[in-house]
């Protein structure tokens, strides 16, 4: 499938693309060669291929989920200016 250049016109224009006119030709050239691709690509079977969430056979090594700081809830707020049942007391900011 090829592109003309009208055609790039039309989608520069609906894509809000400002493309010079002599450069037009380049570009059917390129996107005509893109479809072309696109096309050999829809031609290979691949009726027995298994569909992969990944192309490679990579595995995320993963951290071993454990607690590693200690509960400071008593310390930080011994510091804080007001506290109460165990939440942090805030000056009122909106009337």
């Amino acid at each position: 499938m090829s592109i003309a250049n009208q055609e790039v016109s039309k989608i520069a224009h609906l894509a809000r693309l400002g493309i010079d006119e002599q450069d037009t030709p380049a570009y059917a050239q390129s996107l005509s060669a893109i479809l072309e691709l696109v096309e050999q690509m829809n031609q290979v079977d691949t009726a027995d291929v298994e569909p992969m969430a990944h192309p490679q056979d990579a595995v995320q090594r993963l951290r071993d989920d454990e607690v590693r700081e200690t509960d400071q809830r008593e310390h930080f707020q011994g510091i804080a200016p007001l506290t109460e049942a165990g939440l942090y007391l805030v000056p009122k900011v909106i009337e």
